[in-house]
């Protein structure tokens, strides 16, 4: 009979003294940490991570991700099945609720989430006081905040009813958003909402329609964006859900939230990653180019973009799919020849011992970038797409941590290294 324990034992060396911590759900809370003290004044251990890099702060039911085994789940639904039988919306309903909707249950919020995508016309007003060149992810970030002085109910956060009419609004409006602020960015007229058209499909419409008196989009484009929107709706506690929380966390309502999400994603290390990899693939220029650059890379000369991961150690399963859409999405297209570059990449990469022993696999950003120019989105865009997809993620973890009793005002320690007491000398005498 085993005599374990779940606790973890700790000496500190400096006073001799022995602890027993709980262990739970493979964690030791850091607040245990605190009675450990050298002296009884003290403050007590802190535990020192830059970047969260090892550090459990929320305990979520959202998603679940094995980086090692290269495993994805929302809601514990495996995101393989959601993207090849599910759609956005339904997805995004199982994201914020938990559960799959019945067929009552979809219907009606696809209805109001559809008639929840007109802005009003004073936010389209405030979007063409930006300059001409005004990257559009800078504007959904001043225009999504700029929402909450439209609906000030919004900060009714501990009211149900209010929380989810601003859920579905800000889901409703994300596409209306990001469509003008590219419409905006090419000086061409805003394209309205058309409330006949699926989620996706009318997302394209406010893009690209010109002068038909109704968009009708390409059944191939309208699922591969689903599927595109799909893949991005959430991946756990990154950087923009972690600064979705932490602004929540001061009772903020949920369109300052999404803002300031925006802006985390709006930095090239999260949502610009896409955007790297086409210049990189650019950069090689051909096939037979690639054992030159995968050299490089190794010497330490060229990185390459779209491998690797904080999280996955494994290929992961949503550039997986990425790759799958490809060649639906040339069919309508045309072939991008950027698409040959990395397949190849990929496949020297996959086979040298270099990559492998790291654990270099193609993450998402990897191939989706080629598929949304091929679609005909600028690059400037890319990072507005990835918003649009992971509103609803973002939701879902901002109304969780909202519910959860034991969070509260996010306010991280510091070890403060900096200078002892000084006294203040005269400007003379320095």
């Amino acid at each position: 009979m085993s005599n374990t324990k779940d606790t973890l034992t700790i000496t500190d060396n400096r006073t001799g003294k022995t602890y027993e911590l709980p262990v739970e759900d493979g964690a030791v809370r850091a607040m245990d940490l605190r009675q450990i003290k050298v002296e009884e004044g003290d403050f007590g251990l802190l535990a020192y991570d830059p970047a969260f890099k090892n550090t459990a702060n929320v305990r979520s039911e959202v998603t679940y991700i094995d980086g090692d085994a290269g495993i994805l789940r929302y809601r514990g639904y495996p995101i393989e099945q959601l993207a090849e039988h599910s759609s956005f919306l339904e997805v995004a309903y199982l994201l914020i609720h938990g559960e799959l909707p019945t067929t009552d249950e979809h219907d009606a919020w696809v209805h109001d989430i559809t008639h929840h995508t007109f802005i009003h016309e004073n936010i389209k007003q405030f979007m063409d006081g930006f300059h001409h060149d005004a990257h559009p992810m800078g504007m959904l970030v001043s225009t999504v905040g700029a929402l909450s002085t439209f609906y000030p109910e919004a900060k009714g956060i501990d009211d149900p009813a209010a929380r989810h009419q601003q859920i579905v609004r800000l889901i409703a409006k994300f596409p209306t958003l990001a469509a003008f602020a590219y419409r905006h960015s090419i000086g061409m007229r805003y394209s309205y909402p058309d409330n006949d058209l699926s989620f996706s499909g009318n997302f394209l419409n406010m893009m690209w329609k010109t002068t038909e008196l109704k968009y009708e989009p390409d059944p191939i484009l309208e699922k591969a964006m689903d599927t595109l929107l799909i893949l991005h709706a959430d991946h756990e506690q990154n950087c923009s859900t972690t600064t979705m929380r932490a602004i929540g966390s001061s009772d903020a309502d949920p369109y300052s939230a999404a803002a300031g999400a925006s802006a985390a994603l709006y930095g090239p290390k999260h949502g610009g990653a896409n955007e790297a990899v086409l210049r990189m693939l650019e950069e090689i220029g051909s096939v037979d180019q690639v054992p030159a650059y995968i050299k490089k890379a190794k010497d330490g000369e060229f990185r390459l973009m779209g491998f690797g991961h904080r999280v996955y150690k494994n290929y992961d399963p949503r550039a997986k799919m990425v790759q799958g859409l490809a060649p639906q999405v040339f069919e309508v297209t045309g072939k991008n020849p950027l698409i040959d570059i990395a397949q190849e990449l990929e496949r020297i990469a996959l086979e040298d011992d270099y990559f492998v022993e790291r654990k270099l696999y193609p993450n998402v950003d990897f191939y989706s970038g080629i598929i949304y120019q091929a679609m005909g989105f600028p690059t400037s865009m890319f990072p507005v797409l990835f918003a649009m997809g992971r509103i609803p993620g973002w939701l879902a973890h901002w109304q969780e941590n909202l519910l959860d009793s034991e969070q509260a005002i996010v306010r991280p320690r510091q070890l403060f290294v900096g200078a002892d007491e000084r006294d203040y000398v005269q400007p003379e005498d320095r």
